[in-house]
């Protein structure tokens, strides 16, 4: 084996660096992927879907057709395990959509709620702060009218 080579980078250039990735990244995900040349509509109204389990949230933002606009987890925005379900997680996750739509995105929305994670309320009050006129919110959560046999009890 032979030596490794170490080399040392100024302050300087680590903050330059650190401030060209940082734009690559702003630029990748401000632009919608595949529709660099589509000419974008602009939506009045739509409908926001949260999704929101005991391990992430999710939210698809769809015009009145249900053709989906912009979408975001947790997962995407970066964060990881436990921290994935968290209604700070959620806030964050509505401004990144919040973010895309700036252009063309929905005012007047319907926001269809489902699950039972931590991150519901805090993603509709952010979707209320961010500025949009919020029409009905619908809780589809699907609840089962004693449908299968559960599983046994686990003894350890």
């Amino acid at each position: 084996m032979g030596k490794k080579k170490i080399t040392e980078q100024s302050p300087d250039a680590a903050i330059k660096e650190k401030e060209k990735a940082d734009a690559k990244a702003v630029s990748a995900s401000a632009a919608p992927r595949g529709s660099a040349s589509k000419k974008q509509k602009k939506f009045q109204s739509g409908r926001v879907y949260i999704k929101s389990t005991y391990n992430n949230t999710v939210v698809s933002v769809t015009d009145s057709a249900g053709n989906v606009i912009a979408w975001a987890s947790a997962g995407s925005l970066g964060f990881s395990g436990p921290k994935k379900a968290t209604p700070f997680a959620s806030s964050k996750i509505i401004a990144a959509v919040t973010e895309r739509l700036k252009a063309t995105g929905p005012t007047d929305i319907h926001v269809i709620v489902r699950g039972v994670g931590s991150g519901r309320d805090s993603a509709i009050r952010s979707l209320i702060n961010q500025g949009f006129n919020v029409l009905s919110i619908r809780d589809v959560t699907p609840i089962p009218h004693n449908g299968p046999r559960p599983k046994k009890v686990r003894r350890v």
